[in-house]
Order: structure tokens, then C-alpha cells, then sequence
């Protein structure tokens, strides 16, 4: 499959890889975006990726995962389900992104934005010591979207910003849109 995506020939080739450790994969067809390919070895999630509908077949042909794989894609699957129902806020598990020790510092301040909240690009890269294109490129090499919640990362200004997954910046916004719509203060109250 090629794909056309920012970001998704990093994917891909982190796919390939991650180390000597086999990565098991499996396809999560019914989200609210699509079909999302889920990656893992025995340790930790490696890698979320969209797929086109059009692809999801040849997509669904998956590695053969060992135990402590299916284990982790199992509870990545049920975090996710979670999540879109506005269910969790906060995913907890073992994760194993393969990047420089920037673009990894990066991805680690993001998990530090809270749900439903958003960071500019300058703000995160004054956190990190950086600039905001650099912390734009982590963003867009993101190799666990979502979970890693680069969406969060918004531009100066009330801008948007990029975002390299499928669907782009229709997909970061539907993100944020159900961030803030299941964030509890964020709630209609009654009285």
C-alpha cells in the first residue's frame, strides 16, 4: 500500500523496524474514523496508524501476535473503544515509540496536556527547550497518534495547526470536538 500521508511512510517504517522483536499487528475496523491498524510487540504499543476503507482487506491480514502481544493490542482496543465512547480520558499503557530522543521528548510533554485541552506548538517547544516547527515535526512523526495526543497541539492565534493522519485537519477537529464535548465542566448542568 502507498499512501500519500505525511506521516505515514515514518509509520511504516518504524512498522518494519522496531528492533529484533517482532511487531504483531491487527486491524480495529468500527471506530468513528475509520479503520485504525494497531501495532505491539510483547512489551508495548508501537504504532497506530489509519487505514483507507479501500485497503482495510489487505490491512487485516495481521502478524501472528505471541500472548504478551495479543494481551497489549487487546487492552489498546478496549482503551480505545473506551475513549471514543467518552468513556476515559487517559489511556495507561506500556508504549515503545520509535523516534530521536527529541522528537521522544516531544511525545512525552503531550501526554502531559490534559483531555480536552490544547497546548500551542510555541508553548510546547519553550517546554522542551525547542521551536515550535521542530515540535510541529515531532507532531507530524507521531507514531502513536491519539494516545500520544499530538491533536492537543494547536497553532498560535486560534489556528489549528496540521495534523498528518487520515482525514487531517478534519480529523484532529473531530478529536478536539469530543475532548470538549465529554469534558465534565465543559457540561450542560441541571438543576
Amino acid at each position: 500500500m502507498t499512501s500519500t500521508q505525511p506521516g505515514a511512510r515514518i509509520r511504516d517504517a518504524i512498522l518494519r523496524t522496531t528492533g529484533p522483536r517482532a511487531a504483531a499487528t491487527r486491524l480495529m475496523a468500527d471506530t468513528p474514523l475509520g479503520p485504525i491498524r494497531l501495532a505491539a510487540d510483547g512489551e508495548a504499543l508501537l504504532a497506530l496508524d489509519w487505514i483507507d476503507p479501500t485497503d482495510a482487506a489487505s490491512a487485516a491480514e495481521a502478524a501472528q501476535a505471541g500472548p504478551d502481544a495479543a494481551r497489549i493490542l487487546d487492552e489498546t482496543e478496549a482503551q480505545l473503544r473506551q475513549y471514543f465512547a467518552g468513556t476515559r480520558d487517559r489511556f495507561d499503557l506500556p508504549l515503545n515509540p520509535a523516534g530521536t530522543e527529541f522528537r521522544r521528548a516531544v511525545w512525552t510533554a503531550m501526554l502531559d496536556i490534559p483531555y480536552g485541552e490544547t497546548e500551542t506548538y510555541g508553548d510546547m517547544a519553550r517546554r522542551v527547550g525547542s521551536v515550535a516547527r521542530a515540535v510541529g515535526g515531532a507532531c507530524g512523526a507521531n507514531p502513536i497518534p491519539i494516545v500520544i495526543p499530538c491533536h492537543r497541539v494547536v497553532g498560535g492565534g486560534h489556528s489549528i495547526g496540521g495534523f498528518s493522519a487520515r482525514g487531517g485537519v478534519d480529523t484532529k477537529r473531530f478529536l478536539l470536538h469530543l475532548e470538549r464535548a465529554r469534558t465534565p465542566e465543559r457540561q450542560p448542568r441541571l438543576l
